[in-house]
């Protein structure tokens, strides 16, 4: 569910392109998530007495989904979706990668990294820059993950808590850059709207779904399952952009749920239920 959500926001976040800039899209995004989650959790409750690292930890997870979030707008307003979401995965499977212990995790791995070299569809020479912002987006995408990692750690609520806290630094790093380009659609209540809506779908129920998955997955299992991530995002951009995949995407779409499907180890299922 939560692969679904990641990319049914930002498609619907392109459509906004005609009336916000990028910048004031993903300042919107982020803003909308904070709010949310500060007014569910109450970040400000925390206690982090003697707990200096954990502050650093808080903040910089803050900064990366700053960052992440601008750097993913900036691609997609460049780049098809399904091509973003396919760079994106490249540091995903490289974080599974790290933890093939058998013979089935590495079919599982081979599966997914061929299903993920299909979808990936690059035009080098007419997007470079968005081709940088894609792959300063896959890279913080892995920060995002072994930072959220730890925040499970602590369990899915105390996770989410924290996560609530770092989404407000966050805000308060992207705001200086995208506040300007947002404040069009402070004029019109059905752009606000939108704006709420892509922080729901690409932000909340995400970041949600992540933390409770981490709470129970290995590093390694969570990130060989967000190779999911390619597929959802090349079927956001079908359903909602109309960027229909061509048929090897397609034949890289079923490679890719075929390599979770054969990384479902039963110890990790039983850890699920």
């Amino acid at each position: 569910m939560g692969a679904v959500f990641r990319y049914l926001g930002p498609a619907f976040a392109v459509l906004l392109f005609t009336h916000v800039g990028v910048l004031g899209v993903a300042w919107l995004r982020i803003a909308s998530s904070a709010v949310v989650l500060a007014i569910w959790r109450r970040p400000w409750r925390l206690s982090f007495d003697g707990a200096s690292g954990r502050i650093r930890h808080l903040a910089a997870l803050g900064v990366v989904l700053a960052l992440m979030n601008a750097s993913f707008y900036l691609a997609i307003a460049r780049l098809p979706l399904g091509t973003v979401g396919a760079i994106e995965f490249i540091g995903q499977i490289t974080l599974a990668a790290l933890g093939v212990r058998t013979r089935r995790n590495l079919v599982a791995l081979v599966l997914a990294a061929s299903g993920g070299g299909l979808l990936t569809h690059l035009q080098l020479a007419s997007q470079p820059l968005g081709l940088l912002f894609a792959l300063a987006n896959c890279v913080l995408f892995v920060l995002y993950v072994l930072l959220a990692h730890r925040l499970a750690e602590e369990g899915g609520r105390a996770g989410v808590d924290r996560l609530a806290a770092s989404m407000l630094v966050a805000l308060v790093v992207i705001t200086p850059v995208g506040l300007k380009e947002a404040l069009p659609a402070f004029g019109r209540a059905s752009l606000l709207l939108a704006g709420l809506g892509v922080g729901l779908c690409s932000s909340v129920v995400p970041s949600i779904t992540d933390q409770l998955a981490m709470a129970v997955l290995p590093r390694a299992t969570f990130a060989l399952r967000l190779a999911l991530l390619p597929a959802a995002a090349a079927a956001m951009g079908a359903l909602v952009l109309r960027q229909i995949p061509a048929p090897n995407e397609i034949i890289g779409m079923l490679l890719v749920t075929a390599g979770v499907a054969v990384h479902q180890e039963r110890h990790c299922l039983e850890e699920v239920k």
